[in-house]
């Protein structure tokens, strides 16, 4: 479900003006993010460390309206009710496949509703085997061979995609301490610096929980 904007009301009408109309609107931030407390839970209690911190991820993006909005049709605005992880699946031929998967805030539940999907486009060919372009998704990769300081994507200014990207890196151990490197991506028609800096915090949140 999604709700319609009424942009001449809008708080920020004039910056999705003014940026909306930018070759490239998205603009993106990196950060380090202490995993030493979630990647101990992951493994004590037999978790895919993948899967965890993707949910701690797309709740924290659930939590963060701003986040929600995506560009429709006519360059309407609108407000989605629930965001679900849009990822990329490794495959053993080196090869990736994009896997759609349903958010549910339970973190078992999440994880017995996305397991057959990423078994499914595990054992497929195709880069998008579903076929679905939905907006209601955050496009999320995971870049587990690079402890990277900064990110940038391939993009087309032909198809007007208004969808948040958030990358992951390497785990790396410093000390007794885990860390990974996380890079956001969003458009600044729809959100500012401090809207990320929201997301990022409710994610620490979730990570140290």
């Amino acid at each position: 479900m999604r709700t319609k904007i009424n942009k001449e009301d809008w708080s920020r009408r004039e910056h999705f003006e003014f940026f909306n109309s930018f070759e490239e609107p998205f603009f993106g931030v990196c950060v380090r993010i202490n995993c030493t407390k979630a990647y101990k839970t992951a493994k004590e209690k037999n978790y895919s460390f993948f899967l965890y911190y993707l949910h701690a991820s797309i709740s924290a993006v659930n939590q963060t309206e701003a986040f929600r909005y995506r560009i429709g049709e006519n360059n309407e605005v609108y407000l989605y009710d629930v965001i679900h992880p849009s990822a990329t699946i490794s495959r053993p031929d080196d090869t990736f496949g994009f896997c759609y998967m349903k958010y549910r805030e339970d973190f078992e539940d999440f994880c017995t509703s996305v397991k057959p999907e990423i078994e499914k486009v595990q054992n497929m060919s195709g880069l998008n085997p579903s076929g679905k372009d939905d907006k209601d998704v955050v496009h999320y990769s995971a870049i587990p061979w690079i402890d990277f300081q900064s990110l940038s994507h391939a993009r087309s200014y032909y198809y007007k995609d208004s969808c948040p990207k958030i990358s992951f890196g390497k785990l790396v151990k410093e000390g007794e301490e885990y860390f990974m490197s996380t890079s956001v991506h969003v458009h600044h028609a729809l959100m500012d610096g401090k809207h990320v800096g929201e997301y990022i915090e409710r994610f620490k949140t979730r990570m140290d929980g």
